[in-house]
């Protein structure tokens, strides 16, 4: 009836299998390819009047006014320095956290320390901007009553642009912490611990272990994450910026990333064309990213690639 080896063979021979994948299939046409049409917009001056093809069509006028006015590089600077600070810093942070929480014998403190660490992962974004609201407004925020408390003058963090990527960072790390601690942890706990006892036979001690043994093991997984994350690299933690930041414009120069400015661009300026176009730059370059990673990767090592 079917060719072999043909798709409608494999279909009529695996009917179940593929009404089984039939939700996802549909949930990634819906979500993720028919609203690809709307790149169009990008290369459009978009008009209500006239939709989506009754707009005017302006070709790459859109990404030339973002290159040339600054803000692509300011934007692209901006989110790339964000994420390689977090995967960097985000990652030595983890991978310490794990290898002492690993060391600690205490299965109530581990289980107990494990807990805290992994419970601001499920903290609203909404709710951590009230806490940075109360920690740092000039007027009563609690940094600026113990600041008065000492006798030294109120700082107006809000209205102090260079304090914000360290805050920033800092809000990131707290969150995310125990969401990738608790992956080097299962990697640690997956090490035989023969290599451990064969290692203290030879006389070595604890840091020997750590540094011969489990950092060394642990690179797989730093290089799996190391990827999945520079596929995102140009994707910032809007709900992050955002609720932190808001609409206060004097924060803009040092915490606006690609994420902020094409919501701004929407809710504010209602410029879907620039939006768009901002939107696209990001994708790609991602892409470009993690394509050019992945292909240095598998050059030196073959196993550690994604594909």
């Amino acid at each position: 009836m079917f060719k072999k080896k043909g798709f409608l063979y494999e279909l009529n021979k695996n009917k179940i299998m593929f009404l089984m994948i039939a939700p996802t299939l549909l949930f990634f046409l819906i979500n993720s390819y028919f609203p690809m049409v709307g790149i169009y917009y990008a290369f459009t001056s978009y008009d209500f009047a006239g939709g989506l093809f009754g707009s005017p069509f302006v070709g790459l006028d859109n990404f030339k006014f973002l290159s040339q006015s600054g803000i692509l590089l300011k934007l692209t600077i901006n989110t790339l320095g964000y994420n390689v600070v977090f995967i960097i810093l985000g990652n030595v942070i983890s991978i310490g956290a794990a290898i002492l929480l690993s060391e600690v014998r205490g299965k109530l403190f581990k289980k107990l320390s494990q807990s805290i660490m992994f419970l601001p992962y499920f903290v609203s974004f909404v709710l951590i901007s009230v806490l940075a609201f109360n920690m740092f407004n000039a007027d009563s925020g609690f940094v600026n009553q113990v600041l008065t408390s000492f006798g030294f003058d109120p700082v107006d963090i809000y209205n102090t642009p260079w304090l914000w990527p360290i805050l920033i960072t800092a809000f990131y790390i707290w969150k995310n912490l125990g969401y990738s601690m608790v992956i080097y942890l299962a990697s640690i706990m997956g090490i035989s611990d023969e290599y451990y006892e064969a290692a203290k036979m030879d006389g070595a001690n604890i840091f020997h272990r750590i540094w011969y043994i489990t950092i060394p093991m642990l690179k797989a997984t730093f290089i799996v994450l190391l990827l999945f994350a520079l596929g995102s690299i140009m994707k910032g933690q809007f709900d992050l910026f955002y609720q932190l930041v808001g609409n206060n414009g004097v924060l803009f120069n040092v915490t606006d990333i690609v994420d902020t400015y094409v919501y701004r661009s929407l809710k504010v300026n209602f410029d879907i064309g620039m939006a768009t176009a901002a939107g696209l730059y990001q994708s790609i370059f991602g892409f470009v990213m993690i394509m050019t990673v992945n292909y240095i990767i598998k050059k030196i090592n073959d196993d550690y690639a994604l594909f």
